[in-house]
């Protein structure tokens, strides 16, 4: 039944209405009383002094009481609503007019009475009840012969029995409960519309993430259109629902290209894998059964092949742990200022042999005096050595690889271009994936697995460093990194320019 925080609050708001309605019938029915005790009072306030006055008590004896009675049974007579009194000075009651019985109490308490005389006290004041002595009730009073004794008269104070006695002796009283009754309703039907509307926005924002959770979570969120940040707190509870649910979504989709990628990358390891192994085992298994029938030259061509098999295995091992290690993060950048220029100058003279062997020039475009950058001098190693050697194998004959370093206030931008085939513009996004291979025409088959430009954005990234490529089909390809100047040097460039 209470499901729902609409019912819930509408259940809360009716108690409340109900408790405040009960607390407020109780209070307006005892300060009616108290108001008509009041005014009877205010109303009779000279009643007992002129008594006094225009019926010479003070000329009475307290023995004289026949005549006592009389006076008061007149009294009486004349407004029937009054019981009158006499009292000595320690309130005790010296005459009264009443049938035998009647009076129960033989003293009453003076000290409401002399408040009442002296005006020490606020309206209503009580007074005990001779002929009742459970109840106090309001009353007038007047001192005889300077305060030795008291005309008390008790008043009529007739209160109605409740709620009921109300509604059956007055007839503006049920107009009056039915206007607050209505009222009371109007105020309820406001209240649970306005919970309605305040909670609607609630309603919606729970069914959006039910349907979230009904899609496995992996459909964003439809919630109500996005709400002013300093909005209340529900308008910020929408807009951290849905920044919430399209992160968890970006996350599960990038769980799901994540496993895609592994199980690509299995089969793919797999596949690259199992080629140098077949070839080594193959002509290991020849040399093992043809040992005595082969000659030397055989043996050896055999062994060249068997070597260069393990050499690629063996390199291709190396680089999946170190992609590995750097998809863990678990190499730590030891940055410190070095020569750009003398590193790219020891890394071409490396691979000089090679490229002559390709008759593939490695050309040196940059000035003498290079300034200092701030790197990991041995994984910026690793990343010229990929790009070049990438560069040599990926050109024809006759072609050029030319290294070139340019300069701005901060930084230094490496620059790696070859004269080579190039690269079709669709496949250029996909240059960095991992055992990804452009199969252009002139590229040398099974001369890589594809993970060197992984591993080198992978170290370009720790170094919040962005390898960017550029290609054309006939032309050449170009990647370009940029290193931060060490402080000094960059002072000093800016200072030159």
């Amino acid at each position: 039944m209470f499901r729902t925080l609409y019912s819930k609050l509408a259940a809360v708001l009716l108690v409340l209405f109900v408790m405040v309605g009960v607390i407020s019938v109780g209070a307006t029915l005892h300060f009616f009383e108290l108001y008509n005790e009041e005014s009877n009072q205010r109303l009779n306030l000279p009643l007992a002094e002129h008594l006094v006055q225009h019926n010479a008590l003070g000329t009475i004896g307290e023995t004289n009481t026949q005549r006592l009675r009389a006076l008061f049974d007149m009294q009486m007579i004349i407004n029937p609503s009054i019981q009158i009194y006499l009292l000595d000075g320690e309130g005790r009651i010296v005459a009264y007019s009443a049938a035998p019985g009647e009076v129960k109490l033989t003293r009453v308490d003076l000290t409401p009475i002399r408040a009442f005389v002296n005006k020490d006290a606020k309206l209503p004041v009580l007074g005990d009840d001779p002929r009742d002595p459970t109840r106090r009730r309001i009353f007038s009073a007047a001192p005889i012969g300077g305060g030795q004794r008291y005309l008390y008269v008790m008043l009529a104070s007739e209160r109605p029995a409740g709620l009921a006695g109300l509604l059956a002796h007055s007839d503006v009283v049920p107009r009056a409960a039915a206007v607050a009754a209505l009222s009371v309703l109007v105020a309820l039907v406001a209240g649970l519309a306005i919970f309605a509307l305040m909670t609607r926005r609630l309603e919606r924002l729970a069914a959006a993430m039910s349907e979230f959770q009904r899609s496995d979570f992996s459909r964003r969120p439809q919630l109500p259109a996005a709400n002013d940040p300093g909005g209340d707190e529900i308008d910020r509870l929408a807009i951290s629902f849905q920044e919430m649910g399209s992160r968890i979504s970006a996350q599960l989709h990038k769980l799901k290209q994540n496993d895609e990628l592994r199980r690509e990358l299995v089969a793919n390891v797999s596949h690259d894998l199992k080629t140098p192994i077949a070839t080594l085992q193959g002509y290991v298994d020849t040399l093992l059964l043809k040992d005595a029938s082969l000659s030397a030259e055989d043996r050896r061509s055999y062994l060249s092949i068997a070597a260069r098999s393990c050499e690629r295995l063996g390199k291709m091992v190396g680089d999946l742990i170190e992609l590995a290690k750097l998809d863990a993060q678990e190499v730590t950048l030891q940055p410190e200022p070095f020569s750009i220029g003398e590193l790219m100058q020891d890394i071409a003279q490396k691979f000089e042999l090679q490229g002559s062997r390709k008759q593939v020039a490695i050309e040196l475009d940059f000035p003498n005096r290079l300034p200092f950058v701030v790197a990991d001098i041995g994984l910026i190693e690793r990343v010229l050595e990929n790009l070049i050697g990438n560069a040599i194998t990926h050109t024809p004959e006759g072609g050029r690889v030319r290294l070139s370093v340019t300069l701005d206030d901060t930084a230094a931008t490496v620059q790696v271009a070859d004269t080579g085939i190039g690269i079709a513009q669709e496949n250029l996004t996909h240059v960095f994936e991992r055992f990804f291979r452009v199969s252009n025409a002139g590229w040398e088959k099974g001369a890589h697995a594809g993970l060197g430009l992984a591993i080198t954005k992978s170290i370009l990234d720790l170094h919040r460093s962005h390898l960017t490529v550029e290609s054309k089909l006939g032309t050449g390809t170009i990647f370009r990194f940029t290193l931060p100047l060490a402080r000094r040097e960059a002072e000093d460039t800016r200072a030159i320019a």
